[in-house]
């Protein structure tokens, strides 16, 4: 299973409050990246900025951020799983 996406997006529309510090101090931030079954003007990817579960209930516009578009598939995309960490006491910080 693999899929190969192209994507832009306008980085001046990032709302700067939604940066998150990681603990090694890179910064990021989370996108919903959603592949459509039709294509507009070539695309078929959109890109917006993610929404916690409040803005979804409380039906917030999306920030659309860019676009793309399936450049390669092998015809098959699938749901990633989430693997099992196990944590110990040593583990934490506290």
């Amino acid at each position: 299973m693999s899929t190969l996406i192209n994507a832009s997006i306008n980085v001046a529309k990032l709302p700067k409050e939604k940066f998150i510090k990681g603990k090694d101090g890179a910064v990021w931030y989370n996108l919903t990246v959603s592949v459509q079954d039709e294509s507009r003007y070539g695309n078929n990817v959109a890109i917006t900025d993610a929404q916690t579960r409040e803005e979804r209930e409380a039906k917030k516009p999306k920030n659309f951020l860019g676009n793309g578009k399936v450049v390669w598939t092998d015809g098959s995309v699938v749901v990633a799983e989430s693997e099992e960490v196990a944590v110990t006491k040593e583990d934490l910080p506290f």
